[in-house]
């Protein structure tokens, strides 16, 4: 499994930033950051989309997640077979 808040922490440093000036710079609170980079905790999907974009990447790229690991998750969907025992 991803490792998110390593994943965060890495974009983050590999774009100059400390926490600090991250929170500063997207309105965000340090707290928080530091939150989700010790995996205390993760971010709503409306965070992260607001990091990948002031970063200039996907969301993918934000999380760590490679083609591999869209790959894996493809197929295990691909592989499954609905036998009408989920109800929703």
């Amino acid at each position: 499994m991803l490792n998110y808040g390593e994943a965060l922490r890495y974009q983050r440093e590999a774009n100059g930033y400390t926490q600090m000036s991250l929170a500063k710079a997207t309105g965000l609170k340090q707290q928080m950051i530091s939150w989700w980079e010790a995996g205390k905790g993760l971010p709503n999907i409306d965070f992260c989309v607001r990091l990948a974009d002031f970063y200039g990447i996907t969301l993918d790229e934000l999380v760590g997640r490679d083609s591999a690991a869209k790959t894996s998750i493809k197929n295990s969907f691909n592989n499954f077979h609905n036998t009408g025992d989920i109800k929703f």
